[in-house]
């Protein structure tokens, strides 16, 4: 699954956003390719392993099993900061405040909105990150950092169609 999910981003990212030879994105695609796949397989093992514990102990499956095999997983598995787990943690944790929102409304904790609050929270996401791009760059994790440069900043130069079929930032030897 790791494999399935990353080696396709990892191929496009390396070749719009990275320089060097063409065997030197190969094996940075194959070393992202890997890293995510062996994580997700050790964090699977570790979560499972760590459920079939705790069952077998106390004799029955309880909801705080699984966090606790989770926490402990995550701390082993992608306790290190490193692009790849920033990466997951980072998709994790959007999915998870979605989760968690959706939860309280079903719970009882919040009230139902009246109006769909997406464009709402459409707005607010778009506002600060590209506040934070503009005047607080170095906070924003790196990938992202690149994207929005693209996007942003070298699109302010064009010099051919290539630009925008490509890329648009001119080697040495163009």
């Amino acid at each position: 699954y790791g494999a399935k999910i990353r080696a396709p981003h990892a191929l496009v990212m390396t070749f719009l956003f990275k320089s060097g030879s063409l065997r030197e994105k190969l094996k940075s695609i194959a070393q992202a390719t890997y890293t995510h796949s062996r994580n997700l397989a050790y964090f699977v093992f570790t979560y499972k392993g760590l459920m079939a514990l705790q069952s077998r102990l106390q004799g029955k499956k309880i909801p705080f099993h699984s966090f606790f095999a989770a926490c402990i997983g995550g701390w082993l598995v992608f306790g290190e900061n490193n692009p790849i787990n920033s990466q997951i943690i980072m998709y994790l944790l959007s999915r998870i405040l979605f989760g968690l929102s959706r939860l309280a409304v079903e719970k009882g904790y919040i009230p139902q909105p009246k109006q769909d609050p997406f464009p709402l929270v459409a707005a607010l996401i778009w506002g600060t990150v590209l506040w934070l791009f503009e005047y607080h760059r170095q906070t924003l994790q790196p990938s992202l950092q690149s994207s929005m440069t693209y996007l942003y900043d070298d699109s302010n130069v064009w010099h051919d169609i290539s630009d925008f079929l490509i890329y648009n930032k001119r080697t040495e030897s163009k």
